[in-house]
C-alpha cells in the first residue's frame, strides 16, 4: 500500500537502503507522491522538459503508523533524486517503470513504489508482534484522464493493483493491494500546483493479515486473537502543494487523512483510532540535468 498507504517512516535496515534508493527517484517515498512534486520549473508541453535530472530530496513526515493505529511516527530523510522521461521507460514523480501505452485518454504503466516500515515495539497495539517491514509495491497502473476542471484543472482516475513485498524479510510476498484515486490537479500563474484526491485501499487476505492479524501465540489479555479479513482497509482523502523557488529549487507539501469506518478489519484489536492524519514537508534540489528534452 502505497503512502498513499499503511507504513510508517521509522529506522530502516541497511539491505534496504540500497533498493530504496534506486527507487526514490520515481516516488521520494510513497507518501511523497501525494504532494504532486513534479520536477521541473520548465513549460508544461510536449518533449519540452529534460530528459533526465539529477540532484536530491528531502521529506519530514508525520505519519500514523497504519490505518487503525493510535500512534504517529516522525522521521525526516534526504535521498538521491532521480528523474527520466523516456518514452517507454520512466521515473518521474509518479513511478518508476515501464510505460506501457499512452494515448490522449488512457495512459497504462507498469512500475515500483516503496515505504519505509515500523518496529512493532514502537507501536503499542503490536508490542511484540512481527515488524511491519521495509515494502517495495510493483505492478500496473490504468490513468484515466477525465479532462478539465475548474480554473484549468484536470480530473484524473488511477488504478493501481500491485503486488506488495517485504524488502526486511528477503522479498517475501506479502500480498496485493488495489488503490483506486480520483485526483484533481491545478497549476496556478503564479507556479503553484495543488491537489486534491479521495479514494481507498482494498487488500487481499495476505496483505490484510499482514497488518491486522492477531496470531494465537501473540495474544495478550488486551490483544485477543483475530484472523484478518481482505476487503477493504481504508478510506482516504489527500491535498497537496507545491511551488518551484528559482530554476533549482522546489518545495512540496502534503496531508492525507485516513479512516477505517467500516473497513473489512475495523474489529481488529490492532485498530486503536478510527480516523488518522499524515502531514509532510519536503524539498527538491536538481543540480544537473541533460540538455536533451524528454517526452510527456
Amino acid at each position: 500500500m502505497s503512502a498513499r498507504s499503511a507504513r510508517s517512516l521509522p529506522a530502516v535496515p541497511l539491505k534496504a537502503w540500497a533498493a530504496l534508493t534506486v527507487l526514490c527517484g520515481a516516488p521520494l517515498l510513497t507518501a511523497a507522491q501525494v504532494s504532486g512534486t513534479g520536477s521541473a520549473d520548465a513549460p508544461a508541453g510536449p518533449g519540452l522538459r529534460p530528459l533526465w535530472e539529477l540532484g536530491a530530496a528531502g521529506i519530514g513526515v508525520s505519519q500514523q503508523a497504519y490505518p487503525g493505529a493510535e500512534q504517529q511516527v516522525r522521521r525526516g530523510l534526504v535521498l538521491p533524486y532521480f528523474v527520466y522521461r523516456g518514452r517507454f521507460l520512466r521515473a518521474d514523480r509518479e513511478t518508476a517503470g515501464l510505460r506501457a501505452i499512452k494515448t490522449e485518454n488512457y495512459e497504462l504503466d507498469v512500475g515500483f513504489a516503496a515505504s519505509f516500515g515500523s518496529r512493532s515495539r514502537d507501536i503499542d497495539a503490536r508490542n511484540g508482534m512481527r515488524d511491519l517491514g521495509t515494502l517495495v509495491e510493483f505492478g500496473p497502473r490504468l490513468k484515466w484522464f477525465l479532462g478539465a476542471g475548474p480554473g484549468g484543472g484536470r480530473w484524473r482516475l488511477d488504478l493501481p493493483v500491485r503486488g506488495v513485498f517485504d524488502l526486511s524479510d528477503g522479498a517475501a510476498h506479502r500480498g496485493l493491494a488495489f488503490e483506486p484515486e480520483l485526483r484533481f490537479e491545478r497549476r496556478t500563474l503564479g507556479g503553484w500546483l495543488y491537489g486534491a484526491s479521495v479514494g481507498a485501499v482494498f487488500a487481499d487476505q495476505r496483505l490484510a493479515s499482514t497488518f491486522y492479524e492477531v496470531r494465537p501465540g501473540e495474544v495478550l489479555p488486551d490483544r485477543p486473537a483475530y484472523r484478518a479479513q481482505p476487503g477493504l482497509v481504508a478510506w482516504r482523502l489527500g491535498a497537496s502543494m507545491s511551488r518551484p523557488l528559482g530554476t533549482d529549487w522546489r518545495v512540496f507539501g502534503f496531508a492525507r487523512l485516513d479512516t477505517v469506518a467500516g473497513a473489512a478489519n475495523e474489529d481488529s484489536p490492532l485498530v486503536r483510532r478510527t480516523t488518522g492524519g499524515t502531514v509532510g514537508l519536503g524539498f527538491i534540489y536538481t543540480f544537473m540535468r541533460s540538455s536533451a528534452t524528454g517526452n510527456d
